[in-house]
């Protein structure tokens, strides 16, 4: 038995380094639903989105699906936030 497999689950998870995840996490890739679901627009407005330009960068999964970063979708919120001045 290896020590990983004797050691328990939960200081395996303390072990894990917070800063770490969340820059791994960045590049995580959400399928077009999940993107629309996140941030609540139906699947037709996305479409309209995508297609305009004005979205997110998209990456291509395969020839028939794409998906956008959880950094490309959080760059596109910041680009479309309202700042008062």
């Amino acid at each position: 038995m290896s020590l990983r497999e004797s050691e328990p689950r939960a200081a395996r998870r303390r072990r894990s380094d917070p800063t770490h995840d969340r820059d791994i996490n960045q590049y995580r890739i959400l399928s077009f639903a999940d993107w629309c679901r996140l941030n609540g627009i139906s699947q037709a407005t996305g479409r309209r989105i995508l297609k305009s330009g004005k979205g997110p960068v998209v990456t291509q999964l395969s020839d028939r699906r794409i998906g956008i970063s959880v950094r490309a979708n959080a760059e596109w919120q910041e680009a479309r936030a309202l700042i008062d001045h």
